[in-house]
Parts: C-alpha cells; sequence; structure tokens
C-alpha cells in the first residue's frame, strides 16, 4: 500500500456472498494473507460475528483466490467458446461443484446476556467448510435463471466487478453508484465543461 493511502475496506455491494469474492481482487490482491482473508470472512458476515478464524493458516488464502477464479469463469461466460475455454470451464465448475460438496459449518443458537438467542458455529470453522459455503452460494446463483439473468458488469472505466441487478427496471450500470457511478459523473461534467473553452 502506498504510503498515506486509507487502508483498504472492502466494500459488499454485489448481492451475492460469492459475488463480492470476486471484488476482493480489484483493483489489487486483496487475499494476500490469512489475516486479511479472516477480516474478509468476518466483514462479508460469512461467519457469526466474534467467530474465532485464529486457526486459518497460509493455506486458505490459495484456496479461496482458486474458488474466486473459478467462479469468475462460470459467472463471466458461458461454454460456448473456443474448445480451450470450454475445457477452463468445464474444469471450473468441476471444482466449484467439489468444493460446494463439502459440510458448511455447523451454527448453533446460544444463549445471551440478555436471554435472547444469538447465531454461532458449534465448531471452529474449516476452510473446506467456508469454501463450501461460497461455492453453494455461487451454485444458486448460477442455477437460478432469475438471479442468472440479473448478472451484470460493472459499466465503470477499469472496473471488472460484477453484481446482482436487483434495481426496479433493472438498470442498474454500476457496482456502485457512490464509486464507480460518481467517478462517471464526475467524468461526464469535466467533459461537459471542458467543450465550451475548446
Amino acid at each position: 500500500m502506498a504510503r498515506g493511502a486509507p487502508p483498504y475496506e472492502p466494500r459488499f455491494v454485489a448481492g451475492r456472498a460469492c459475488l463480492d469474492l470476486l471484488a476482493t481482487a480489484h483493483p489489487a490482491e486483496r487475499l494476500d494473507g490469512p489475516g486479511a482473508l479472516c477480516a474478509w470472512i468476518a466483514a462479508a458476515g460469512i461467519v457469526p460475528a466474534g467467530t474465532r478464524l485464529a486457526h486459518a493458516d497460509a493455506s486458505w488464502p490459495p484456496r479461496f483466490r482458486e474458488l474466486r477464479r473459478d467462479v469468475g469463469v462460470l459467472v463471466r461466460g458461458t461454454p460456448t467458446g473456443s474448445p480451450a475455454y470450454e475445457r477452463a470451464y468445464e474444469r471450473a465448475l468441476g471444482r466449484v461443484n467439489d468444493a460446494a460438496r463439502a459440510a458448511p459449518p455447523a451454527p448453533h443458537a446460544v444463549r445471551t446476556a440478555d436471554g435472547g438467542l444469538a447465531r454461532e458455529l458449534a465448531a471452529p470453522p474449516t476452510c473446506a467448510a467456508l469454501l463450501a459455503l461460497l461455492a453453494r452460494d455461487a451454485v444458486e446463483l448460477l442455477t437460478d435463471p432469475v438471479a442468472r439473468a440479473a448478472v451484470r458488469e460493472c459499466e465503470g472505466e477499469d472496473c471488472p466487478l460484477v453484481y446482482l441487478d436487483t434495481s426496479r427496471g433493472r438498470r442498474r450500470r454500476w457496482c456502485s453508484s457512490e464509486v464507480c457511478g460518481n467517478r462517471e459523473r464526475v467524468a461526464r461534467h469535466r467533459r461537459r465543461t471542458a467543450l465550451p473553452r475548446a
């Protein structure tokens, strides 16, 4: 990170956890170590607040990055291109399906100090269990025709992010109106104001 740059704040604007995972590669790699990965897992709400992930080790980030790559292949394309692309698509599909077969973390309800109930995990989650949650989310997205038809790529300049368009009229153009949408509005304003001077 450049000196003086603000710390990375993950954005969860895609509408699905598996699509938010894709955003961890832009604009730079965000899952570069166990600490960064665990921070993303907690911020994404994949585990209940307060879940301990101290057992995560250096083997976890590459596995999440591989799932991210595979989900990206499946979300961004269909196997109707070249034979090489079709093979890549089938390999990605097989790996996502394999990841989805693992048992996800088992939740249970526990009493809180005020007498209510809160969700916790029955045991510390394994890497395979957390990957299963994301892979199952991807399988559900890819096999739901309505949800699949709502997947969009951001129209922002140099933004490869993918999101689920649940807006009225399905006219959402950007992954985030506050980030990419604002950049586009500022650029449009600059173009308009520059025209009279030209």
